[in-house]
């Protein structure tokens, strides 16, 4: 019989009292075993990230987890390294970010062999079996924001696109999802892709070089404002483009993230949008699932009562996409947020 998607409010509530009837078959006994926790941060060198980081134990402590952190630092040996520590500490469950999507598939491989149950947060792998991937629609951000630079550039002109590591789906998945959508609705639009592998600096180098050989640029699109903020705004302004929307001069952003420093861009006119990321959500949902999972509770596609929709990508995974809002100047764009609206998490952390 096929069981309905479970309310998250109610599956946390089961989950805990599952919790200890988990624990007497995890070979720990007592100590709260069960509810030892991997977590690998993917890296710490952006602000979206680093938010990440400081929402984590925070939520792990109103879940009542052990939490066992490690950093992979971009890098999926790493990864792959950390997993095996926290393997070695007793972990119920493992939490994983991975930035190579295809590469961290071995590793899901041994982790289902032990029997420990893996919920990737951000991305989705390519292959392998996970409990549950937290993340958002990262198709929706490359058609929102490509909606969003169409609209305001009346359909004409040069958008340079600073793409994310297309070893990531994410990355994949922003990139074709903004050009299929500028091809079809705004083919006046020429887009020149600037590969990043999500590094700030190569971003801006790049930037420099497409600025220079496109005199006439007059929109970006920036994949991820955690890494490519500052930098955009330093070339930018060392060309003497970091103007107001009101000046001729001015180049048309719009970024993926949220952070607290694209909010103040965006009151600043200096950037024109963003897609708020849920880095806040992440942390959340992840810690909630992988609880879920130690408890052995089971979900399946449908609505949830957090604002969110779990979908089926392929058979045997499930991904729970929550809700990443278009946020612009005084919410003016059909649709979006105010840059200031308090239930943002960029507008709340401190």
């Amino acid at each position: 019989m096929k069981r309905k998607t479970l309310a998250a409010g109610a599956a946390l509530a089961a989950a805990a009292s599952l919790v200890t009837a988990c624990n007497d078959n995890s070979g720990g006994g007592g100590g709260g075993g069960g509810k030892v926790v991997g977590l690998d941060y993917p890296r710490s060198d952006t602000d979206f990230w680093n938010s990440y980081i400081k929402y984590v134990p925070q939520f792990g402590k109103q879940d009542g987890l052990d939490l066992k952190t490690t950093n992979s630092e971009n890098d999926i040996a790493k990864l792959t390294a950390n997993v095996q520590t926290l393997i070695g500490q007793g972990v119920k469950g493992v939490v994983l970010a991975p930035q190579d999507t295809a590469a961290v598939a071995p590793t899901l491989v041994q982790l289902k062999q032990k029997k420990i149950p893996v919920v990737t947060v951000d991305t989705r792998p390519d292959s392998g079996d996970v409990y549950m991937v937290v993340r958002a629609d990262n198709r929706a951000y490359g058609q929102k924001a490509c909606k969003f630079l169409g609209d305001t550039l009346k359909g004409k002109g040069k958008v340079a696109m600073l793409e994310g590591d297309l070893a990531s789906i994410n990355g994949r998945d922003r990139t074709d999802a903004f050009n299929q959508c500028m091809t079809q609705s705004y083919p006046g639009i020429k887009v020149i892709g600037l590969a990043t592998e999500w590094k700030g600096d190569v971003g801006a180098n790049k930037l420099q070089t497409a600025l220079a050989a496109n005199p006439d640029l007059n929109g970006i699109y920036m994949q991820a404002g955690g890494a490519f903020l500052a930098p955009t705004l330093n070339v930018l302004k060392q060309k003497g483009r970091l103007v107001p929307p009101s000046d001729p001069k001015h180049i048309a952003i719009v970024s993926n993230d949220g952070i607290p420093e694209e909010m103040k861009a965006i009151g600043a006119g200096q950037i024109d949008a963003t897609v708020s990321q849920p880095a806040d959500l992440y942390a959340k949902y992840a810690l909630f699932y992988i609880k879920a999972a130690i408890a052995g509770q089971k979900f399946a596609p449908g609505k949830t009562d957090h604002g969110s929709v779990i979908v089926a990508p392929r058979p045997g995974v499930l991904e729970d996409q929550l809700p990443a809002p278009l946020v612009t100047k005084d919410g003016a764009y059909p649709g979006s947020l105010k840059e200031t609206d308090p239930q943002l998490w960029g507008n709340q952390i401190k």
